[in-house]
């Protein structure tokens, strides 16, 4: 009997894997394109993650022009810098972003109902 390999279970930890994904070494980053609701019909359309290299400020312009729209750029203690604009643009967001070559279409992630 001593010839067989008997194995122990140990403890299982089902958020292993989530936890590995969210540490530093080898995690995606992804760009969030979010929607907030205001009051009534009116909403906003935030953009979060986008790499710190690039100026949101001249991003912001050029996406202002191209949806006309107003927008501006917030300063978040917890986010970092993040976009924000008027209207729901996420779709309009995620293909600019994509065709502008800033981030890649498995980048992205749209967030809202």
């Amino acid at each position: 009997m001593s010839g067989l390999d008997i194995q122990v279970p140990t403890a299982y930890d089902p958020f292993a894997e989530a936890n590995a994904e969210d540490s530093g070494a080898g995690a995606k980053e992804y760009v969030h394109v979010r929607i907030q609701q205001r009051n009534g019909r009116k909403s906003l359309t935030t953009v979060q993650g986008l790499k710190k290299e690039f100026s949101y400020n001249k991003i912001l312009k050029d996406l202002k022009k191209e949806f006309c729209c107003n927008g501006t750029v917030v300063q978040d203690p917890e986010l970092g810098q993040v976009i924000q604009l008027q209207g729901d643009q996420r779709k309009n967001v995620a293909t600019f972003l994509v065709q502008a070559g800033i981030v890649k279409k498995e980048h992205i992630k749209i967030h809202g109902f």
